[in-house]
């Protein structure tokens, strides 16, 4: 389900997010996304996949391109499932284990939500 605030002008619950700024299609009112609940509540980073989606620990993702390994002859294929990621706050958003690969740290601009 969407993690997107209410309309604070008529409080529907079908808000989409457009560049900055929340719309609502049933009043056309807008909003800046950074005067959001969203981020009032949690007071924590949040993190966003390629797409916009908001990630959490626990989730599932997949690569979105080949990815060169640092130091490795190795690629991570696009399309490559990721399970129970991690979220920290550095470089690379994501600590996760790959098959065949291990463990590795990955960039939320680079993987999508399942």
């Amino acid at each position: 389900m969407s993690a997107l605030p209410p309309c604070p002008k008529c409080n529907s619950e079908f808000t989409y997010e457009d560049g900055g700024l929340y719309i609502c299609p049933g009043c056309a009112h807008e909003w800046n996304v950074h005067a959001g609940a969203e981020s009032a509540e949690e007071g924590n980073k949040i993190y966003r996949d390629s797409a916009g989606n908001v990630l959490q620990d626990g989730d599932t993702v997949t690569i979105i391109k080949d990815l060169k390994l640092k130091g490795s002859a190795g690629v991570v294929k696009m399309g490559t499932k990721v399970k129970n990621i991690r979220l920290v706050d550095s470089d690379h958003d994501i600590d996760c284990k790959i098959d065949g690969f291990g463990a590795m740290s990955l960039k939320s601009e680079f993987v999508k939500k399942v």
